[in-house]
């Protein structure tokens, strides 16, 4: 079967149709009061008044969002924010590009080609604008090699210009937030008991004491305290009922509520209820007692510095001749810490990171059954062959076509709008000590999950139900038709609270290069199915091209991203002693306080709804 004009134009109708109307939702919802502590939350904090006119879409804030420079996103939401949009313009500025040489080069070199389809056929199909139209052996097949040899080296000027852009804002945004706590914190793991002791926390303040006089300042050890999270989370729930009896106490009498307060507590009940309260706070006190917490310490700490350079060269150093003691990263942000996962042992990590491994690759292995039979039996002409009370819809004029354009994409993505909820749950299992390591680990996982459903088996799925009996009984020709099912079904599927300091950049330049492979790899193949081994073997040089350029970004930027440089730490210290800044170390550690830690109150307010999602 072959995608004929009708279905492609109702598939981008109905894409472009399903945009518009959720952007109109947004611009409408957004404005709504219940909405407002999430968007609005910097107005509602400054006393601003909110806009009035709630029901009426606007898409001002697209142009907007716009003329918003890097700097006011910089400063303003953070580099993570900003790698994102710079992510979108750089997918705007490559797929114009390719859109222009496709339209003014390569449509027109198939199109014209009288060595493919046969005009009738060509007639109701889209092949005869694709490769698919271009005869076996033909010399146009060098206008798609070099357009193959442009598209390379225009993505890698792109991809080049990003890192070093990206790579100097990282570098101004550390300077810029030089006094966050993460700058002068380590982790430190694998932390041996004091034998003399029968602690960890006195081995941590003696071991740094001793190999980092100059610097060292404090330490805050891990305890374990599975109990005191459960009675803070009867107390939460008890508080948020108490409060919810309060305001009941306090509302007007009237006849209706007489009525009402016949099936509701009285004011005993409250009182009930609030000394029941102050009983489990009391009880989590004595649990955060010295010497209740001394009885469950684990090997974990957070120790901080007095300045940025002792805990860069703390993090970057091995402190032990054992690399499993006494092991030390830079801390993540306090807001960014898993703080359930440093409860796992560091040698059991990779037990863990193991076990989520085989886990992914089953996923992605048993999710090809649906992926492969969904795929194939809801084309329009298989639907057709199964069911044969499907041939009525071609009674309504239009309809098929939405059915062939539409009706493969949206069960495709019914069925993988599941998998980023699966991987992230698979990626907390992992023991990352981050938030941010754990969403970087799931879009990996997403990223590979797709490639290996999305990209190959949905590809072949149209083909697999038709040729999987020949190609089992004549096994020789198996590979030819897994070459043909590809060029012959890539028409059918159209997919497209924390600051790390851009630390997502690398992946998403990893997964961009990916791509370029597949689509050599591809290239590769498809000039061996039209005959023209010299492109193919031509093809391979620049394969061999996008790893050495992928392997001297790895050593060009990566590093500077995966380790803290002692020269900007160095910097930065200067700084704060000509500025005569002092006094930032001494509340560094406050900020790594568990939860099950802090102190507790019934009296204590947050007032989270006037703090904004992103700090800026």
């Amino acid at each position: 079967m072959m995608m004929n004009a009708e279905s492609l134009v109702a598939s981008a109708g109905i894409n472009l149709g399903l945009a518009v109307v959720v952007l109109t939702l947004f611009s409408v919802l957004k404005r709504q009061p219940g909405n407002a502590p999430v968007y609005f939350a910097r107005r509602i904090a400054a006393g601003e008044p909110l806009p009035l006119d709630r029901l009426r879409p606007s898409f001002a804030w697209i142009l907007a969002a716009f003329r918003l420079s890097d700097d006011d996103v910089l400063r303003h939401r953070g580099l993570d924010a900003l790698v994102l949009l710079r992510l979108f313009k750089f997918g705007i500025k490559f797929f114009t590009v390719c859109s222009i040489v496709g339209v003014l080069v390569l449509v027109p070199v198939n199109y014209t080609c009288r060595q493919g389809l046969t005009r009738t056929k060509v007639s109701y199909s889209t092949d005869s604008f694709t490769i698919s139209n271009v005869g076996r052996g033909s010399n146009r097949l060098w206008v798609h090699f070099t357009c193959l040899c442009f598209i390379l080296f225009y993505v890698s000027y792109l991809l080049h210009k990003e890192y070093k852009q990206i790579l100097d804002l990282r570098i101004r945004h550390i300077s810029y937030h030089r006094h966050r706590p993460d700058q002068f914190t380590v982790l430190v793991r694998g932390i041996p008991l004091c034998t003399e002791h029968e602690a960890r926390g006195c081995n941590v303040d003696h071991f740094f004491s001793k190999h980092y006089p100059l610097t060292y300042q404090s330490y805050q050890i891990i305890h374990s305290e599975k109990n005191v999270e459960e009675l803070l989370s009867v107390a939460s729930s008890m508080e948020r009922k108490v409060k919810k009896l309060q305001k009941q106490a306090v509302r007007k009498c009237n006849f209706w509520h007489w009525i009402s307060s016949k099936f509701q507590p009285n004011a005993a009940d409250v009182a009930v209820h609030e000394e029941t309260l102050k009983g489990v706070y009391r009880r989590i006190r004595l649990l955060q007692c010295e010497n209740v917490l001394k009885q469950k310490e684990l090997p974990v700490a957070f120790v901080s510095f007095k300045s940025r350079i002792g805990a860069a060269l703390a993090a970057e150093t091995q402190q032990h001749v054992n690399p499993l003691l006494w092991i030390t990263e830079l801390a993540p942000e306090p807001k960014d810490v898993l703080w359930n996962n440093l409860v796992i042992p560091y040698r059991r990590l990779a037990i863990h990171r193991i076990a989520v491994f085989i886990a992914a690759f089953l996923l992605t292995v048993f999710f090809a059954f649906p992926v492969t039979a969904v795929q194939g039996i809801v084309q329009f002409e298989k639907l057709k062959k199964w069911f044969p009370p499907v041939k009525a819809v071609q009674l309504i004029p239009g309809l098929s076509s939405v059915l062939a354009g539409y009706l493969p994409s949206a069960i495709l993505n019914g069925f993988i709008y599941l998998i980023p909820f699966a991987m992230l749950a698979m990626a907390s299992l992992e023991g990352c000590v981050s938030r941010s390591r754990k969403e970087m680990k799931a879009c990996s996982m997403v990223f590979y999950f797709l490639i290996g459903n999305v990209f190959f088996l949905s590809l072949l799925s149209g083909s697999l139900l038709d040729q999987l009996g020949e190609s089992f009984a004549h096994p020789k020709d198996f590979p030819s038709h897994l070459a043909s099912a590809v060029s012959a079904q890539m028409q059918y599927v159209y997919e497209i609270g924390y600051d790390t300091c851009g630390q997502y950049w690398p992946y998403i330049h990893h997964y961009i290069f990916i791509s370029v492979v597949l689509m050599q790899i591809t290239m590769v193949g498809l000039f061996g199915l039209k005959s023209k081994p010299g492109a193919s073997i031509c093809t391979l040089p620049l394969l061999v091209l996008n790893i050495l350029f992928n392997e001297y970004c790895k050593i060009r930027f990566l590093p500077t991203f995966r380790h803290c440089t002692i020269q900007i730490a160095k910097e930065n210290d200067d700084r704060d002693e000509k500025e005569h800044i002092e006094g930032i170390q001494e509340s560094t550690l406050n900020s790594y306080q568990p939860p099950w830690m802090r102190p507790v109150g019934f009296d204590q307010e947050s007032n989270s709804l006037i703090q904004p999602l992103v700090s800026s």
